[in-house]
């Protein structure tokens, strides 16, 4: 099984949600959330912070990410992993294979014009917001 991790990640006043510009196919142009392919073996939730850092330059002392779901995908042999949490300060974010910007987190996520996921990107979203301080609080 191929793991994958996605990361919601907000901001600190929980308003707006990081994404990225799709440069390749699939879902070329649409916004997407960040996230990566675990190497084999590797924790889970230790990939979620290694491709956090490398596609954004969020670090750990940055944020503390909840594993929130996985949703895995039994006829193609993928796990998804999917990952939240809150900035507890504002950090400059970099991104150099795809764009990232700050997106409202009250966006209609499940507009397949503009974000990538078939929806599934909506469904992880209210998840996350149903959980509200469980998964966005602060130590």
């Amino acid at each position: 099984m191929r793991v994958y991790n996605v990361l919601l990640i907000f901001s600190p006043d929980k308003a707006r949600v990081l994404m990225c510009r799709r440069s390749k196919d699939p879902y070329r142009g649409l916004l997407n959330l960040t996230g990566g392919k675990a190497e084999p073996g590797e924790d889970g939730v230790i990939a979620a912070y290694r491709e956090m850092e490398e596609e954004s330059g969020i670090t750990a002392e940055d944020i503390r990410l909840t594993h929130v779901m996985d949703m895995t995908y039994h006829l193609t042999g993928i796990c998804l992993e999917v990952y939240a949490g809150r900035l507890r300060r504002e950090v400059p974010v970099r991104g150099e294979e795809n764009e990232l910007l700050w997106v409202s987190a009250d966006e209609n996520f499940f507009d397949l014009r503009r974000f990538a996921g078939e929806g599934n990107i909506g469904h992880m979203i209210e998840q996350v917001k149903y959980c509200g301080e469980r998964i966005l609080g602060h130590e």
